[in-house]
């Protein structure tokens, strides 16, 4: 199991993602239009970077929702590979059988 700070922290994160993506998008956009004067671009870019830095996306750690482990993660199933054989031997986990020939 993960600490529980470093899984609070990752969804602290995630919310303040969802609260800053409309005004860092926005920004975004006036710092990448080339027909804007570079005064203004450069405006933008010192906003940008006032802004809070765990409202950027790439903070964001993808972890197991069972265990909080924050690797080998599997995006389709949000889970770690080790919480999902354990689940898969168990039979918790649809379409996943133990192999065997």
């Amino acid at each position: 199991m993960a600490k529980t700070s470093a899984v609070e922290k990752n969804k602290r994160r995630r919310k303040s993602v969802a609260q800053q993506a409309t005004k860092r998008a926005a920004l975004k956009a006036i710092v990448m239009n080339q027909s804007l004067p570079i005064e203004d671009r450069f405006k933008a870019t010192l906003k940008l970077a006032s802004l809070p830095r765990d409202g950027s996306k790439t903070r964001i750690r993808n972890r197991c929702e069972v265990t909080g482990r924050p690797r080998a993660f599997y995006r389709k199933l949000k889970m770690s590979r080790i919480a999902l054989r354990e689940l898969g031997n168990s039979g918790k986990v649809p379409g996943i059988v133990k192999s065997s020939w």
